[in-house]
């Protein structure tokens, strides 16, 4: 069975061969760590990073342009990002809305030419996207594209502030970002990918970053219209959201995600058992402030495990990713890869 046939029969709870398993390292973290020892784990773990060949050492990553320190970066909104750690993306010092009369004269940028984060040429990703390859394809929106995207261009009290007074430039902002962000969906929709992608955070360490009446007012319609053109080429759907996003799981499933990317302890693993298993698709987010950070490699493989045993099953349903940070022992992070590998088979 290919990467594509079971991740696709995990979407579908149509019994995979093995849990899929994601694990991302960060650019910074390549600055913190003994590059040959990191590496050789990767060599020994194929599931994980399957093709893997090592670089000359010492290896520097090519930061993107909102993760290089002290090099403010100026996106295709006009957003101003800076950072103060190579390999980790900044935040928007720099609001091009934060004053509504500057409205007058912004206009949104091309999604024939850029991402909102920088150019994509179409025809590329169209060769690439119907090329032979054994590996799902997943097209997707820039991280934040939607809120995140209005809280960068206002600023998140102001956008908060718009959101309580409702705000009537606030709909005309929308309705700029939704088309922009339509035109780059219908873009990887025509070009032939197997799934969208549509991320943004949406939570804090406890609660969401804004009401659920007015995510429902704000948000959730121009989800549903920007997921639209995917489900009508039942295309896969995905959903990555950061933080405690329990009150609004119900309305950004409603859309019709088919796999929901959230994390797990923040949100509570029984929680998600309770309220997600077997109704769509799970990503789970492998927690990377307390266990994998300060825990022992004993305490990671039990809370694999454990996850697997609890929100797991033989048809599907379950996929696990894990970002590695500065802040993680590689002895932890070594422990992890062994666990995700170990337990991807578990239901064999």
């Amino acid at each position: 069975m290919t990467q594509k046939e079971n991740y696709i029969r995990t979407v579908r709870f149509e019994k995979p061969d093995y849990i899929p398993m994601s694990f991302c390292i960060s650019g910074a973290y390549y600055d913190c760590v003994d590059q040959n020892a990191l590496f050789e784990a990767m060599e020994n773990h194929p599931l994980l990073f399957p093709g893997f060949t090592r670089p000359p050492l010492p290896f520097t990553p090519d930061y993107p342009p909102i993760a290089r320190k002290d090099k403010p970066f100026t996106d295709d909104f006009g957003c101003v990002w800076e950072t103060a750690v190579n390999g980790l993306t900044g935040t928007v010092k720099g609001h091009p809305l934060e004053n509504w009369d500057a409205f007058k004269t912004w206009t949104p940028p091309d999604p024939g030419i850029c991402t909102g984060i920088g150019p994509i040429d179409w025809e590329e990703v169209k060769k690439w996207a119907n090329s032979p390859s054994d590996w799902f394809k997943m097209g997707g929106l820039r991280h934040g594209h939607t809120f995140l995207q209005l809280s960068d261009l206002r600023g998140y009290e102001n956008l908060l502030f718009d959101m309580a007074d409702e705000e009537p430039l606030l709909y005309d902002l929308i309705e700029k970002v939704e088309a922009f962000n339509l035109g780059i969906v219908k873009n990887y929709v025509e070009c032939g990918v197997d799934g969208m992608g549509y991320a943004e955070d949406l939570g804090m360490q406890f609660g969401p970053m804004l009401s659920p009446g007015h995510f429902r007012k704000y948000i959730k319609p121009s989800y549903k219209r920007l997921m639209q053109p995917a489900r009508d080429k039942d295309l896969v759907i995905h959903m990555h959201s950061d933080g405690d996003i329990r009150l609004l799981l119900d309305d950004i499933i409603e859309g019709g995600v088919d796999i929901i990317n959230l994390q797990d302890l923040v949100n509570g693993v029984d929680w998600i058992k309770e309220n997600l298993k077997g109704r769509v698709c799970i990503e789970l987010d492998v927690d990377r402030q307390n266990v994998t950070c300060f825990g022992t490699p004993r305490d990671i493989d039990r809370l694999i495990k454990t996850e697997i045993e609890t929100l797991g099953s033989p048809e599907g349903g379950l996929m696990m990713i894990y970002g590695l940070y500065p802040g993680t022992p590689l002895e932890n992070a070594i422990a992890l890869m062994d666990a995700m590998e170990k337990y991807a088979g578990y239901y064999r």
